[in-house]
């Protein structure tokens, strides 16, 4: 008994793998062995991804503060209520 008849795999996709020389279980490896790479780059184009964005906004925040440290500190010099 073939393994590809044991997956109900269909006769011309058996045949296609086959005339390539692969076996069922040289498949199922090289497919598990594809899903993880593809898995593991993922994640990581994820987590740069992420981490970029968090970059970003700590500069944009950091660019906030200190646009509002210098009006507040403007404010202070010039309003004549505070200067009492």
């Amino acid at each position: 008994m073939d393994l590809w008849e044991k997956f109900g795999m269909s006769q011309g996709i058996a045949e296609l793998w086959q005339e390539l020389g692969i076996s069922a279980g040289t498949a199922i490896v090289v497919l598990i062995a594809l899903y993880f790479v593809i898995k593991w780059a993922v994640k990581n184009g994820i987590l740069e991804a992420c981490k970029k964005i968090e970059e970003k906004k700590a500069k944009n925040e950091l660019k906030e503060d200190t646009t509002v440290g210098n009006f507040v500190s403007g404010h202070e010099e010039d309003c004549p209520i505070c200067k009492k």
